[in-house]
């Protein structure tokens, strides 16, 4: 079995970008699960109700969310739709799921989001105890894991792969829209990379327009953000799963 998981859509272009590489993606890696991170898919906060629409019309498999979850209201009207989910550890009582389960050539998948909290402005709770508890709920009724850590930091990305590893099928960080060249499989078996990237504007800053970003940063004063625009870039990462013990045997980085 292959699981693609997609870096973080970045506005229209983005989602253009799905589009056009994710069918003929699917057939030439012979792809039978997709998880795709939209949180940014509204013009790089939030997604809307069209924006979902269309990303299931793809045929994706699991819709994940991050620290802009909540930057459109649309997504109240179907925040319940079990192919989106967002972090698990958000409070309790936060409408949504941070987990679901899902069936796949007979396998049961089990998709978890998750949000850092180093350097990210959201209130969450402790998301290595959250999705503790939340496997520990869920390790006998599935036969693969996959958490989204969207995050900021690096070493949080990292200390997470470590503290599942063995516990998990594969955790893959999303949030900095840069992609990583460490994909490995830690020692325990389980699948890891600290970014897989985005899907949107090649030539920006983490897919905002450039000019706009330096001068933000020449003169320190505020300027809204725009999306860039221009030739587009299709990140993601496939993980190739053992169908006798349902463990990562070769993950393969998309870069295009």
């Amino acid at each position: 079995m292959k699981i693609l998981a997609v870096g973080d859509l970045v506005g229209n272009s983005g989602m253009k970008e799905l589009k056009k590489q994710l069918e003929e993606i699917k057939r030439e890696e012979t792809i039978d699960f997709v998880i795709v991170n939209a949180e940014n898919v509204a013009e790089g906060m939030g997604i809307t109700k069209k924006n979902f629409e269309d990303i299931l019309s793809l045929k994706v498999d699991v819709i994940t969310m991050g620290n802009h979850t909540w930057g459109k209201k649309d997504i109240f009207q179907f925040i319940d739709h079990p192919k989106l989910i967002r972090p698990a550890n958000y409070p309790k009582g936060v409408v949504g799921k941070g987990y679901n389960i899902y069936t796949c050539q007979d396998k049961k998948i089990a998709v978890i989001n998750l949000i850092g909290r180093v350097d990210i402005n959201v209130l969450s709770e402790n998301p290595f105890i959250r999705v503790k508890e939340i496997i520990e709920k869920i390790k006998d009724k599935v036969d693969m894991i996959f958490v989204d850590f969207h995050a900021e930091a690096t070493a949080e990305k990292i200390a997470m792969g470590y503290f599942l590893d063995g516990k998990v099928t594969a955790v893959f960080g999303t949030h900095t829209h840069v992609q990583t060249a460490d994909e490995k499989i830690l020692p325990k078996g389980t699948g890891y990379i600290t970014d897989i990237g985005m899907t949107g504007p090649k030539y920006s800053v983490i897919g905002m327009d450039i000019e706009a970003s330096l001068k933000r940063f020449e003169t320190t004063l505020p300027e809204r953000y725009k999306i860039a625009s221009g030739e587009c870039i299709f990140n993601g990462v496939i993980f190739e799963i053992d169908d006798t013990n349902n463990q990562v045997k070769s993950m393969k980085r998309l870069y295009q």
